[in-house]
């Protein structure tokens, strides 16, 4: 590490569950944000912000005014732009040193299986189930962990699949894809926009601690967020042996 990282990253370094060996991990790791919108507006400022080294932002859409109440990556002068490029720009600001790939389009499975193939980390900021079943699906596949995140109205969601693990649920064990869970926009819905930033900065904190092997994970477990009580619980979630993505059917 340089001075000048030393210094960057010092209040890290003084974590000693961090030290030097967990910067220098977290400044070699690759991480893959689907999706520089509410969610991924946080993770990958707090990921850039942190020292991980590369980051990936894949997001299809381009900047709109009613996008700015929430997604904090992107600035007035962003509307019109694509989501990906607004936010390498502002991360580029932050830490020079990060190197970020923007990917300007809606990634589709085969896409993210590429995708999630180099990343050490994927992140799921995206916003409806066809997407999300296509990352998890990637990274049972690869055996990848993946940091899922949601947010509607006053609700929030975060979990961790760590496919490392055989013994580890996946997406598919909580939302199954033949199930009936609907889209929610939204622009439908509405959406407090600090429950997007709370949940997307616990995205972030599950991938650096995954990336730096520190703590205990939210694997196996779904914290759920209700901003406008403020009140937390966390449930649990097992592997389910008839999942058609990582049980037994799926085989």
């Amino acid at each position: 590490m340089t001075d000048d990282q030393l210094l960057r990253y010092s209040r890290h370094i003084l974590l000693p569950e961090i030290g030097i060996e967990g910067q220098q991990r977290l400044l070699g790791a690759h991480a893959l944000v689907i999706g520089a919108g509410g969610l991924g507006s946080p993770i990958a400022l707090y990921l850039a912000s942190a020292g991980v080294g590369r980051i990936t932002i894949c997001d299809g859409d381009t900047v709109d005014l009613t996008n700015l109440q929430r997604q904090i990556v992107h600035r007035t002068d962003s509307v019109g732009l694509q989501k990906a490029d607004s936010a390498r720009a502002t991360l580029a600001a932050i830490n020079p040193e990060v190197e970020v790939i923007a990917v300007t389009e809606r990634v589709d499975a085969d896409r993210i299986a590429t995708l999630a193939a180099g990343a050490d980390v994927v992140l799921d900021g995206s916003d409806n189930f066809a997407t999300r079943h296509a990352i998890n699906r990637a990274c049972v596949a690869l055996r990848k962990p993946l940091v899922s995140g949601a947010a509607v109205r006053f609700d929030g969601q975060v979990a961790v699949f760590d496919m490392r693990s055989s013994h580890a649920p996946c997406y598919a064990c909580l939302f199954p894809e033949a199930g009936e869970s609907e889209d929610t926009p939204c622009s439908i819905m509405g959406v407090f926009a600090p429950i997007t930033g709370i949940v997307g900065t616990i995205q972030a904190a599950e991938a650096l601690k995954l990336l730096a092997g520190i703590g205990e994970r939210l694997a196996g477990r779904v914290l759920l967020i209700d901003a406008l009580t403020m009140q937390l619980r966390t449930i649990k979630l097992k592997k389910d042996p008839a999942c058609e993505v990582c049980g037994s059917a799926g085989r």
